[in-house]
């Protein structure tokens, strides 16, 4: 480029939104093409009992690292194989289980040409997605997915533009459909992203969050409430747990108890605890996941919870205002 050539001026928001508007076009115009060979595809998928080797050239092979990416951290083994490395020696990544899937636009790819015999004599099927079925990857596919585009949103109609984000788009289909046939839970993911907020909101426990020790008043059935109130003064808290002889929770008193019977019960602060806790409360177990126990607070419109061990036991206060510092939102 010369760079002495005067700058164009441009109306450059005008481009960005044509950009946008061809590659939103180019992915709509996908819908109708999934068929049965989208749903071969994702049984192939979901039946391999290796690896999903992803491969792409150029610009496709990073909507394949992408993808694989997404297939891994969404409970199906895969890896990415760039096409040269794989004709000097990455071949050897390929087993007989695998499913190799490759990503050409015009599925004449030297690169690619070159490495579909090799993978024919190890005998693993191969899913291509392309912007020309009838070209030479398509011929030797086992499934074929088009992925065509009418025109690239370059203005000389030559940069992957759109015929990447159809690529992209698709194998996200392929992805998220694998993760609708796997069933794959919220803590499935977590498992593969133990680090960061994600991990953090999806594998926290209650026990991991409570508030236990002094900062969980825990009162017994005939205590006065004047002395369950100062217990819920000193730990700092709003409530307490209530328990019977056997040491098992029986009811619960907030600060919004008092206030809604002082003036029912003039003489409240003499009264055993038991004639105005709230009894049998709503509780949640130390094992349960955080976010779990979020969406019960939530549920319910109340702030603070308490704790239960498996016999019962008060053993924690939960408290929204933990879960919201913990970045369980």
């Amino acid at each position: 480029m010369n760079k002495n050539q005067p700058e164009r001026i441009v109306d450059i928001c005008r481009i960005g939104r044509e950009v946008l508007k061809t590659e939103g076009e180019a992915v709509l115009a996908l819908i109708p093409q999934l068929g049965d060979e989208f749903e071969e595809a994702v049984d192939m998928l979901y039946r391999c009992r290796g690896r999903i080797i992803v491969t792409g050239m150029g610009k496709t092979g990073i909507i394949a690292r992408k993808f694989s990416a997404t297939l891994a951290s969404t409970g199906s083994p895969s890896l990415t194989l760039h096409p040269v490395e794989a004709l000097h020696g990455d071949l050897g990544m390929v087993g007989e289980d695998d499913v190799v899937v490759m990503i050409s636009h015009s599925g004449e790819s030297e690169e690619i040409k070159s490495l579909i015999p090799f993978v024919k004599r190890i005998g693993v099927p191969i899913i291509s997605i392309t912007g020309n079925p009838g070209s030479t990857l398509g011929s030797y596919s086992d499934v074929v997915i088009n992925a065509g585009v009418e025109r690239e949103a370059c203005p000389l109609n030559l940069a992957p533009t759109s015929s990447t984000t159809a690529a992209l788009a698709i194998s996200d289909a392929l992805a998220v459909a694998l993760i609708e046939k796997r069933n794959f839970k919220p803590v499935d993911f977590a498992r593969l992203h133990p680090g960061g907020a994600l991990g953090k909101r999806l594998l926290l426990t209650v026990a991991d969050l409570m508030r236990k020790g002094d900062k969980n008043p825990v009162v017994k059935e005939d205590s006065p409430v004047k002395d369950v109130i100062l217990r819920i003064t000193a730990a700092h808290a709003g409530a307490a747990g209530v328990v019977n002889r056997d040491g098992r929770l029986s009811g619960f008193f907030t600060d919004g108890d008092l206030r809604r019977q002082i003036e029912v019960y003039p003489d409240i602060l003499e009264m055993p605890v038991r004639s105005v806790m709230t009894k049998n409360p709503l509780t949640v177990e130390e094992n349960q996941l955080a976010v779990e126990a979020l969406r019960i607070l939530g549920g319910r419109k109340v702030d603070e919870l308490p704790v239960i061990n498996q016999r019962g036991e008060p053993v924690g206060m939960l408290d929204v205002q933990d879960l919201l510092n913990a970045g369980i939102v």
